[in-house]
């Protein structure tokens, strides 16, 4: 799955604009995290048609960098999201950062998951028939 990070200078409003430039455009956001520094903030959002929304934030003068991430469905219960991650970790699979969030129509419990290596992530998920 493709994730779109869009940077942003640290600076009151600059968050709404960026989401009223996504609500102008219809853009309907699945899941999103915000990072900070001290001078700019990070805003990581899952939409439909990433690499079309990436084109039309771009010609709005959006910085804007398309991410290959994986989405994890996770049991929704304690120790769900451990459980799966101790199995990645067992595969080899070193997580740079993730967020999760609940999906509205199944009420399922999903993380998004950025990994420094795609091909590990991949033989990973493929072995445990993780979806």
């Amino acid at each position: 799955m493709l994730q779109l990070s869009i940077f942003l200078e640290n600076a009151q409003g600059r968050l709404a604009d960026a989401l009223n430039t996504l609500a102008d455009l219809q853009v309907n956001i699945r899941a999103l995290s915000l990072a900070d520094t001290k001078d700019y903030g990070v805003l990581r959002i899952i939409v439909e048609n990433p690499e079309e929304v990436a084109e039309k934030l771009r010609e709005r003068n959006c910085v804007v960098k398309i991410t290959q991430v994986w989405v994890l469905k996770v049991p929704d219960s304690p120790g769900g999201l451990a459980g799966q991650l101790n199995k990645l970790v067992a595969e080899g699979v070193n997580v740079e950062y993730m967020y999760g969030f609940v999906e509205k129509e199944n009420e399922q419990a999903q993380v998004v998951l950025r990994v420094r290596d795609a091909e590990i992530m991949q033989a990973a998920m493929d072995k445990l028939a993780l979806k």
